[in-house]
């Protein structure tokens, strides 16, 4: 690791909690140099939805590069551009009855918040935007602005203006619907709130600790957009594409945002991609108002498609990830039950799952030991207190089941080294999901 140490700037950031040298990934498993195999429960940051090198995408990468077909053309028409938008509208769009524009952003998930943020202020003619605490959507300063991590805010170096944060679904207690608060803001003339241009939300916090909203309050937050003339915007980048089971994370809520951010895993293949769907009436760019290099991926084109066409042909992919959804909150309840001295909960929806401690320091400890044991986990929420699976979607239930049983092992470590194993729980345990 010398190399990146001397030459690599301080900001590396996932290299110092996995610190070795990967050089093959093959489905859910990775290898380092020394040959040393690792499940990925990590997959990207969501990115890697399909599992690494998933052969079906990789022959249809290798057989568009040999075929010398376009790679680079800023937002000039291709056919494998057309061959995308195309499969894109008749598999996943019209089936739901969701009539969008695309917008192809620069290749990275903020540069879709951006471009989400100022569409929607040039289409109101208003400043403000809401979002919620907790909330991650990017460390650019516009996505640094609806982003609650204070941590990362103080890094814009700047203010951090025409933004209003609000309090997310259950932050104020479970007895609390904290839209009444948001709807007193909008309702009373003396809160101080000018109407804002836009409400950004995730369905699912997963930075924020994997904090899942519920239907009925994502769906009165999307009326009183409607009913005060908001754009609503669902920030999808992490959790769509299949993550929750459905391919957009909002469907089961019975939402239509006005628009939609994707990027991660909206690549197939783990290619730089991200789009924005707008509703038709708010598609008032000028041509040229913002734009990328980088806009015109057409190898991810190429995945993208090919992705679309193995797996979401019909209902039987969502079913799967179901499936295994409902196998991994039973395991991770199991590791609550029988571990009350780590005041433990779970939460989540498909193939997003948070195993959350109320003991300081315990979720580090549990990712840092399970590195050790070969699984790549990470961490969430504002403290660090919820390790979050994100396994490849493709994962089968063997090794779905060897990877929570690691996770299961690296608690039993981290109680031990923390002589909490055999102590009484401080607190009654919560187990929810």
């Amino acid at each position: 690791m010398d190399t990146f140490e001397f030459l690599e700037s301080e900001v590396r950031f996932y290299c110092r909690d996995f610190p070795t040298v990967f050089t093959k990934g093959i489905g859910c498993k990775l290898f380092d140099e020394q040959g040393r195999e690792y499940l990925d429960f990590f997959s990207g940051a969501g990115t890697l939805n399909y599992g690494h090198n998933n052969p079906r995408l990789k022959r249809r990468l290798i057989e568009y590069l040999e075929s010398d077909s376009i790679t680079h053309s800023l937002d000039m028409a291709t056919a494998v551009k057309r061959e995308f938008l195309e499969r894109f509208n008749s598999l996943i769009l019209t089936p739901r009855r969701l009539r969008y524009k695309t917008q192809f952003c620069g290749p990275t998930g903020t540069n879709a918040v951006e471009a989400a943020l100022k569409l929607a202020r040039k289409a109101t003619g208003r400043q403000t935007v809401i979002f919620f605490m907790n909330a991650y959507h990017g460390l650019s300063l516009g996505s640094l602005a609806v982003t609650g991590n204070g941590s990362k805010r103080a890094s814009a170096g700047v203010p951090l203006n025409y933004t209003m944060p609000m309090p997310f679904d259950g932050d104020l207690g479970a007895n609390v619907n904290t839209l009444d608060y948001f709807e007193a803001f909008l309702e009373e003339p003396g809160s101080g709130m000018e109407l804002p241009a836009a409400i950004i939300v995730e369905t699912i916090q997963a930075e924020g600790g994997v904090k899942v909203a519920n239907y009925e309050w994502l769906r009165r937050l999307e009326d009183l957009a409607r009913h005060h003339q908001i754009v609503f915007i669902v920030d999808d980048i992490q959790v769509g594409c299949g993550r929750t089971g459905t391919f957009f994370s909002f469907e089961d809520a019975g939402i239509r945002p006005d628009m939609v951010c994707l990027s991660k895993a909206i690549g197939g293949f783990g290619l730089p991609m991200a789009l924005l769907l707008i509703r038709p009436e708010l598609d008032v760019w000028q041509p040229g108002e913002h734009t990328g290099t980088f806009r015109g991926n057409n190898l991810a084109f190429a995945s993208a498609s090919e992705a679309l066409d193995c797996y979401w042909q019909d209902g039987a992919f969502t079913e799967s990830i179901l499936k295994k959804s409902e196998l991994a909150t039973r395991l991770l309840r199991e590791i609550v039950e029988s571990h009350a001295e780590a005041r433990a909960w779970v939460r989540g929806r498909g193939l997003i799952q948070g195993l959350g401690f109320d003991v300081k320091g315990l979720a580090q400890q549990v990712a840092h030991i399970a590195f050790e044991r070969g699984l790549i986990i990470e961490t969430s929420g504002a403290r660090s207190e919820v390790v979050k699976l994100l396994p490849p979607l493709t994962i089968d239930e063997e090794d779905l089941k060897d990877g929570i049983a690691r996770i299961n092992d690296s608690l039993e470590v981290a109680l031990d080294r923390m002589d909490l194993s055999h102590k009484e729980a401080q607190v009654p345990q919560k187990v929810f999901s």
